[in-house]
């Protein structure tokens, strides 16, 4: 039976183990999904043990995305842009390094959320590695315009200057949070300000009439973010959805098979 694992630290709340079996049974995939704690010094021991008791690939969370990428010895090109690994794959060739956390927040939007992106204003809070992953899935969409907001603007721009290449001509902006102007489509707050329960400094009239707001942390209650949003009318979703669609976007990679999630995503919600 073909082994794989997610490592991180702390790990005993993951749900990918429950996520990845729920999958393989949908697909009749032979296959087992463990979590391993990982010492926050080894890492790099922990995924060469696990190979050498014949993993296929893993998952990794925090706090060792940016280790994954250095410890690959081939990169994606989402898991280069994103600058960290959150998916490897152990091959003859070595050991692959993929990022499937911004594919996995685009289907959710796209496929879950029933929200196109194409032609819309998009505000990316936050410029730090959750955001870094999820700028060339959202540039892939074509939005009309992408603006990344950050407490520290050379941060957001930054950013910026690595993605312009692939954007259209005036697609792609930074701003502090207090410079942020417009109505948006999608807002994705991809700060790390909900773990504590605080807000980032958005002006209200960043949310277009009808607009998506996006946090990628999820739990029993909305966020901070997520009950602003809905006080100034804007629909509202959290992370859980994007939980999912990247273990999906991973099982892809590792099976060849795309699993469905929308059952498994509701029975999850139930559970929180």
């Amino acid at each position: 039976m073909d082994r794989y694992c997610v490592f991180g630290n702390p790990i005993a709340h993951s749900k990918s183990p429950e996520i990845h079996a729920a999958f393989a049974a949908q697909t009749g995939q032979q296959l087992s999904y463990e979590k391993l704690l990982a010492p926050l010094d080894g890492f790099a021991a922990a995924v060469q043990a696990f190979i050498a008791a014949g993993g296929k690939g893993a998952n990794v969370t925090v706090p060792f995305k940016l280790e994954a990428h250095a410890l690959a010895d081939a990169l994606t090109v989402r898991a280069q842009a994103a600058g960290a690994v959150n998916t490897l794959v152990f091959s003859e060739q070595g050991i692959i390094g993929d990022n499937t956390d911004g594919a996995g927040l685009v289907n959710d939007i796209v496929r879950n959320a029933g929200v196109a992106i194409a032609g819309k204003r998009v505000l990316l809070l936050g410029a730090g590695g959750a955001a870094r992953g999820v700028v060339l899935p959202l540039l892939e969409h074509r939005p009309a315009a992408l603006a990344i907001a950050n407490r520290t603007v050379a941060t957001a721009e930054a950013l910026v200057q690595q993605f312009a290449a692939l954007a259209g001509e005036g697609v792609l902006s930074a701003c502090g949070f207090a410079e942020v102007q417009g109505k948006y489509d999608i807002v994705i707050n991809a700060t790390s300000a909900s773990l504590s329960a605080e807000l980032p400094p958005l002006p209200p009239s960043a949310f277009a009439p009808g607009a998506l707001a996006l946090d990628m942390m999820y739990g029993k209650e909305p966020t901070v973010f997520l009950r602003f949003a809905a006080t100034h009318g804007a629909a509202t979703r959290d992370g859980l959805g994007m939980l999912v669609e990247q273990a999906a976007e991973a099982f892809e990679v590792w099976r060849g098979l795309r699993p469905a999630t929308t059952d498994l995503l509701q029975q999850l919600r139930t559970k929180l």
